[in-house]
């Protein structure tokens, strides 16, 4: 790897630790908070469900504003409205809102994670593109994941252990305050290389052309097409299961209070990611085609599910979460990887996005009613249910596989511009990648 795309990597994880660091705060208490809030089950996962509303309505949009304003652009109005949002949640809790603000904000948070979903993948790709990287994208993918773990870990456990020995809301607080710092840090280091924003046209007409062209390059895409399709149950299941895990958790482990157990969900995950980013472009090298991890990380991890949905022992779940965390975080780095692979530069923060769109929808659907399976009989079950919803997408990843595609047996990425790509005039200088040696973001 040469000097500037070293420099690029680094600045990717280091946005992507800060992002990741900044989430996990809560991601440990969220549903208890929600509950504590006096909200249902029903309730809680209902708010989760239209925060991924939020992102669908988003999803589309957003990519555009990093297609024509730049991706740099996206990633700074995404911590702002994190930052606004996570703040506007605490002040919630503080009055127990009933449920409609929550609902409202809820949209209004996934507004905010739509601004980074696709912008930041973007921007490294083609900037390692532009600065003639010629490694395989899992690697630096599987190192985000790694660095994502490590943030998690730290977060996730902090914000349990504060959230116990303060409350619930302080962990909201600290979340918003590192949002702040990271728009401050991203002003400074982030610049769009290898992608020129092309404003020359006026806004609406340059939402035409990018959703048309994005539509042609996505869902006109036989191989796209299929792992889009296959988006919804597994990662509406996915958003489901990790919410799901505090309280399960915590009805194994007999005290419902103890919300540093509530954080160890989080956490195990956390250290899941560390391992999976690692063994990711290990595990890719032995197999001919990516679709063939996809699969096989597909099924397993539905396997592991439904495990978990039948065990009645507390440190038997963990272990199965800790499988199922590793199988999650070996295949996402593959599949970011297949899918980039697959887009063409001009394109490939709106087509990312609407995977992304794609993937929450299931959980729109998915999560308020896996929520209710846990109200009706219990978490278990509903976990089990889960394994089976998520089984569904295997047939749409065969049939991503039997379409052949190049990206389906690639080993490093294409150095070549795309036909699509911006023309650049301008070879980058060190300080015009960054003005520091740090970089990365979250999920």
């Amino acid at each position: 790897m040469n000097r500037q795309a070293r420099r690029i990597q680094t600045i990717y994880l280091t946005l992507l630790l800060g992002n990741t660091l900044a989430a996990s705060f809560i991601w440990g208490i969220n549903t208890l908070f929600l509950l504590d809030a006096g909200l249902s089950n029903l309730e809680a996962f209902a708010a989760n469900a239209f925060f991924t509303v939020g992102m669908v309505v988003f999803e589309v949009p957003t990519g555009v504003v990093a297609d024509t304003w730049g991706r740099r652009a996206s990633y700074l109005l995404g911590t702002v409205t994190l930052a606004a949002t996570t703040a506007l949640y605490y002040l919630m809790w503080q009055v127990e809102a009933p449920f409609w603000p929550w609902a409202v904000v809820s949209m209004l948070l996934g507004l905010g994670f739509t601004f980074f979903s696709g912008a930041v993948e973007a921007w490294l790709v083609d900037a390692l593109r532009f600065t003639g990287y010629e490694g395989d994208l899992e690697t630096v993918f599987g190192r985000g994941m790694m660095v994502s773990g490590v943030a998690m870990l730290g977060g996730s456990v902090a914000g349990g252990v504060i959230a116990q020995v303060t409350s619930l809301g302080v962990p909201f607080l600290i979340r918003a305050g590192v949002l702040v710092v990271l728009f401050v840090v991203a002003f400074l280091v982030m610049r769009d290389l290898g992608f020129t924003p092309d404003r020359s046209t006026g806004t609406a007409k340059a939402v035409r052309g990018i959703v048309t062209a994005s539509i042609e390059h996505g869902w006109r895409n036989p191989p796209v097409r299929w792992v889009m399709l296959a988006a919804p149950f597994a990662s509406g299941v996915g958003f489901y299961t990790f919410y799901a895990l505090q309280p399960f958790l915590l009805e194994l482990y007999g005290d419902p209070d103890a919300y540093s157990i509530a954080g160890l969900a989080a956490a195990v995950v956390a250290g899941a990611q560390i391992l999976g980013g690692y063994l990711a472009p290990r595990v890719r090298s032995l197999f001919r085609k990516r679709t063939t991890v996809l699969i096989l990380t597909t099924s397993g991890g539905a396997a592991m599910l439904g495990l978990m949905g039948i065990t009645e022992a507390f440190w038997l779940a963990v272990v199965l979460l800790i499988a199922w965390g590793v199988v999650f975080s070996v295949e996402e780095p593959v599949r970011q990887a297949y899918l980039n692979d697959l887009i063409p530069s001009r394109q490939r923060a709106t087509v990312l996005s609407f995977d992304s769109l794609m993937s929450n929808t299931g959980g729109v659907v998915i999560q308020p009613a896996l929520g209710r399976a846990a109200d009706v009989y219990s978490y278990a079950a509903s976990l089990g249910i889960g394994a089976v919803i998520q089984l569904m997408s295997v047939p749409f990843l065969v049939g991503s596989r039997r379409q052949h595609a190049p990206a389906d047996t690639a080993r490093t990425l294409d150095t070549t511009p795309s036909p699509s790509a911006a023309p650049t005039d301008a070879t980058p200088s060190p300080s015009s990648v960054a003005e520091g040696e740090s970089g990365r973001n979250p999920l």
